[in-house]
């Protein structure tokens, strides 16, 4: 498919005509002289990359504001589980669309996720026209003939997975310290570095999860990890809020990444902050994500890139802690590179999925600084336009589908509560 975008404002400034062919930024000029399958009126609107989104649990949307304002174990144990418990395939096909819909609608592109029903999440992701890095929950509870269970549907999951690119890629999901053996840890890595799958998990969320590592094998959950051989630039570990000094270096040195989740961190109230100085310090790769629905409670990247800025600042006592255009690097280009997406900004020869940023809104008057504006002062409400892949899956905020979505899940949520 080609797409013409005339007139648009470009990041650094002037007015241009991008031509899209085949999912590639194909030309950049003035004045371009070729005509396409779609033309866009880029008049007031600013073309931008899209949006990354490090770490969520997508089909929760049909958990949202089911258990809020509650603590983190009790609300894990006595609600969340309990609810999912009774998931259905069905109910994750519609409530990863509705996640994708969302998403879609706050300019994100890019997600990556770990939920039940895998393959329902992957038919929703192709769908729905966006990409997803996907991986099943992997949770044995020290039980080996879970173990194994679960290693044999990775293994067929793994399988199926060529079915659903380019949108879907997928990855290895062990889902924390406490809740997967040393045993299973152990096939993961080898899995992993036989396949080069990327490899999801929780790390460092919770005091009581350092406290478990500790007890249970006398070291902190990196350090254990590390022992494990389990750290490496395939190893994305989200949150991060407990890394001790050392637990940093360690991250440095095996070249995993990050993915800070400021909006749930506050809202669950883990105790602590991530650590931004240290990760800072030592050039550790990091991105921003939403989490859940259930505890966010939005897919939302510009409110996260907000509250990743403000809360460094605040938590640093130094007002000039990740600025705005650091921000919003976090947002796009670093985390498309943490997930294997190259050239994730707007030049010649790209493949970067765009936004358009309708600019003529109060919030970006008088516009002395495009990033501040972008980071402290809009909402997501100004994505116009979003191409993902080299399709136009949203115009003048408008999705295919996107009643039926919502009608779909809301009944989906209703049934799953009165099961």
């Amino acid at each position: 498919m080609e797409i013409l975008i005339r007139g648009v404002r470009l990041p650094e400034g002037g007015v241009r005509d991008l031509f899209i062919k085949d999912g590639r930024i194909d030309e950049i000029s003035t004045a371009c002289a070729r005509t396409a399958d779609c033309t866009i009126d880029g008049t007031g609107k600013l073309a931008l990359p899209a949006f990354v989104n490090g770490h969520t649990h997508a089909a929760m949307t049909l958990l949202r504001g089911f258990a809020d304002d509650m603590p983190l174990k009790a609300w894990l144990e006595e609600k969340i589980w309990v609810l999912e418990a009774k998931l259905t395939p069905d109910d994750v096909y519609w409530g990863t669309k509705l996640a994708c819909l969302e998403m879609i609608r706050n300019g994100i592109t890019v997600f990556n996720d770990m939920y039940w029903f895998w393959e329902e999440s992957a038919r929703a992701v192709a769908d729905m026209g966006i990409r997803g890095i996907l991986s099943g929950v992997f949770i044995d509870l020290f039980d080996l003939k879970k173990a194994e269970e679960q290693i044999h549907r990775n293994i067929d999951l793994f399988r199926k997975s060529d079915a659903y690119r380019p949108n879907v890629t997928f990855a290895l999901g062990p889902h924390a310290v406490y809740t997967v053996s040393t045993e299973s840890l152990q096939w993961i890595r080898e899995f992993s570095e036989e396949y080069k799958v990327p490899v999801h998990m929780h790390l460092c969320e919770t005091e009581e999860e350092t406290t478990f590592t500790k007890e249970r094998y006398g070291l902190s959950p990196v350090e254990f990890l590390d022992a494990q051989c389990m750290l490496s630039e395939r190893f994305i570990g989200a949150h991060g809020c407990w890394l001790t000094e050392a637990d940093a270096a360690i991250i440095a040195r095996t070249k995993a990444s990050l993915v800070h989740n400021p909006v749930s961190n506050l809202k669950l109230s883990v105790g602590r902050v991530f650590p931004y100085r240290l990760a800072e310090a030592q050039a550790i790769p990091f991105c921003l994500g939403t989490d859940g629905s259930s505890s966010n409670n939005r897919l939302d990247m510009m409110e996260t890139m907000k509250f990743a800025s403000l809360l460094a600042k605040f938590s640093t006592d130094d007002p000039t802690a990740l600025p705005a255009r650091r921000t919003f690097e976090l947002a796009t280009r670093e985390g498309a590179r943490i997930f294997g997406l190259p050239d994730w900004e707007i030049k010649p020869g790209a493949s970067t999925d765009i936004i358009l940023i309708d600019l003529d809104r109060p919030e970006f008057v008088p516009g002395f600084d495009l990033y501040s504006d972008l980071v402290y002062t809009a909402d997501s409400s100004c994505v116009d336009t979003v191409i993902s892949l080299g399709r136009v899956v949203m115009e003048h905020r408008r999705v295919d589908g996107q009643e039926e979505i919502m009608e779909h899940a809301r009944r989906a949520a209703q049934g799953l509560a009165a099961r």
